[in-house]
């Protein structure tokens, strides 16, 4: 027995001994690997970042970490705390800008619209009170208020805004108040509106109050174009705005027919002919019906009598044809261009269906194929997002990138201490793909040469015995493959299947790409192969391992001697016996002494 212990303690030394020397040979190892790659440094080296490769901060508009952006307090109560100033103090405080921006500025947008507005009631509303009998001596306050209100307003959109809209020259934004007002002064809109504004008024004082004198007004159109430009580039559906305005020209032409139909029956004299309005009714809308007849050419009209009464009517089929026809013309327009996108995702589909029938594709993945082409359509507007983005300049792009995936990439622990302009030129190379539910990501076994980055959707990852164990649930924002990406040899071999959990968006960081991108960026090519080593060499560690990442224990803690083994040898050195506990009470304490 006490031959046994001693086999016994010299098995435990000759294992801690072994140990011993496999720790002292990892060191070696390291060592070695140090010397001969340049590219790896000890574990508190990083690259010498520039300032643009401090830690990179979020773009604009973005929290940075977690600090809460507090508003300045202005007004307490009792019961609760403003954040803002009252409107009406902002309103006392408000000061109006000294140049406006014309494409960006909303705030001008909203002025047009109420210069378009002063603009619709001289068009609408001159023709009326020229022919039919609405304008009289107990409403006339009543219509010069309005007429009066819309000069004043044209006159602001002269004195106020127009010569404070900054303009280009020579590729500079200009801003300086004086060459503003020059430039204005010098324009063709500056001309227009002033003879918007001939003050043809004075002559009503010898022919009376004739809506006709007030017909210049209406040659203000230059602002009316102006803000059917600024508001469609506002609008996310322009196309609606677009049929409402050319259903408003289809009935604007109705409307001056109607005006006309009725003066020319009231020079012919009202009921004098059967073809003449007769008087009876509402006159402003049996007027109008009649032109709806004649311009869209229905028919069933009365036949002309008179001469008068046989021009104005073949005035009014050309007229009515050639109008209409340009609306229709417009109108098809305006629905194919909203349209557009919809007619080209149903033709790449027909050509796709139509090849998949050609080769006799099998129906499960003629199936797949449809989904893929419907879900793509309707979760992002089109089949390829690169063909819109390529017509952006580099900038641009780059300022949508950021926008758009920068929150996830920065979180990758790969990527963090790189240089800020590496990353950028980084977000610019993902491309982004759709996965099918069930689809394969990535296989165990194959190369990697890509890396993944969660848009929407979660995929799972897959191991076990027969490889359909669920591991993990990855969710967006999680990344994975990072590895690969600088991987030797042609890229580590996957470890486990990868598979889309539903509809996925992903995405893509080819290895050609990175490189092409590091060749620039020496720095951060070498932090990154450095921890792309460590977190392989961590993956390959076997799983019973203890102690932290980087810590070498010289001899690992010994493990627990059971608890009823222990309360054995106690009771053997209380009572003092000779036997085999107490052999080994004694054998166990010369091992603890060796070992300290």
């Amino acid at each position: 027995r006490i031959g046994s212990a001693t086999s016994l303690s010299s098995a435990v030394v000759n294992t801690r001994l072994q140990e011993l020397v496999k720790l002292f040979k990892e060191r070696t190892e390291k060592v070695k690997e140090k010397l001969t790659d340049p590219d790896v440094t000890s574990d508190d080296e990083s690259p010498a970042t520039s300032p643009a490769a401090a830690p990179v901060p979020p773009p604009a508009g973005q929290p940075e970490g977690d600090k809460p952006s507090e508003d300045e307090h202005y007004c307490e109560m009792l019961c609760c705390t403003f954040k803002h100033r009252p409107w009406l103090d902002r309103l006392k405080n408000y000061q109006f800008p000294s140049s406006i921006d014309p494409l960006t500025n909303l705030m001008y947008v909203l002025w047009l619209f109420f210069v378009v507005m002063a603009w619709n009631w001289n068009c609408w509303l001159i023709p009326v009170r020229w022919a039919f009998p609405y304008q009289t001596p107990a409403n006339i306050h009543c219509w010069l208020l309005m007429d009066y209100l819309c000069d004043l307003i044209y006159l602001l959109d002269i004195l106020v805004f127009q010569m404070r809209l900054q303009f280009v020259r020579g590729g500079d934004i200009i801003t300086d108040k004086k060459a503003m007002k020059e430039n204005y002064l010098r324009s063709e809109r500056f001309k227009m509106d002033v003879m918007c504004l001939l003050p043809l008024d004075f002559f009503y004082f010898k022919v009376g109050v004739n809506p006709l004198l007030r017909f210049p007004r209406c040659l203000k159109y230059m602002a009316f174009f102006e803000f059917n430009n600024r508001l469609e580039a506002i609008l996310s559906k322009a196309y609606i705005y677009r049929v409402i305005r050319t259903t408003a020209y289809l009935l604007y032409s109705l409307h001056v027919n109607s005006c006309l139909y009725y003066w020319a029956s009231a020079y012919e004299g009202l009921g004098s002919t059967t073809w003449v309005y007769d008087g009876e009714g509402n006159s402003y809308i049996r007027c109008y019906y009649w032109a709806v007849k004649t311009l869209i050419t229905i028919g069933g009209l009365p036949d002309p009598k008179t001469l008068f009464e046989i021009v104005f009517q073949l005035l009014n089929y050309f007229t009515g044809v050639f109008a209409f026809s340009v609306m229709i013309g417009q109108m098809r327009d305006v629905v194919g261009a909203a349209t557009a996108g919809q007619t080209y995702y149903r033709s790449c589909m027909d050509s796709t269906i139509k090849y998949m029938n050609f080769y006799r594709i099998p129906k499960t993945v003629q199936n797949r194929v449809k989904t893929w082409y419907e879900y793509t359509w309707h979760s992002q507007g089109m089949l390829d997002e690169s063909e819109l983005l390529v017509q952006l300049p580099d900038k641009m792009r780059l300022d949508i990138a950021i926008d758009v995936n920068y929150n996830i990439v920065s979180k990758v622990a790969l990527f963090q201490g790189c240089d800020r302009q590496m990353i950028f030129d980084m977000l610019k190379r993902l491309r982004s793909v759709v996965y099918l539910p069930n689809d394969y990501v990535c296989k165990k076994g194959e190369i990697g040469r890509e890396m993944y980055i969660i848009q929407a959707g979660q995929v799972q990852v897959l191991g076990g015995p027969d490889g359909k164990t669920v591991l993990v649930t990855l969710k967006a924002g999680s990344v994975f493959g990072e590895i690969s990406l600088l991987a030797a040899g042609g890229g580590n071999r996957r470890t486990a299947n990868v598979v889309a959990h539903g509809f996925a968006n992903l995405f893509i960081l080819d290895k050609k790409d990175l490189n092409e991108i590091l060749v620039h960026y020496p720095e951060s090519q070498k932090l990154l192969r450095k921890k792309a080593k460590k977190m392989l060499k961590s993956n390959n560690k076997p799983k019973d391992e203890k102690g932290a990442p980087g810590e070498s224990l010289i001899i690992p803690p010994k493990a627990d001697t059971p608890k009823l083994f222990q309360a054995a040898l106690a009771a053997s050195g209380r009572m003092g016996g000779k036997g085999t506990l107490a052999q080994l009470r004694w054998r166990l304490k010369e091992l603890k002494a060796m070992q300290a």
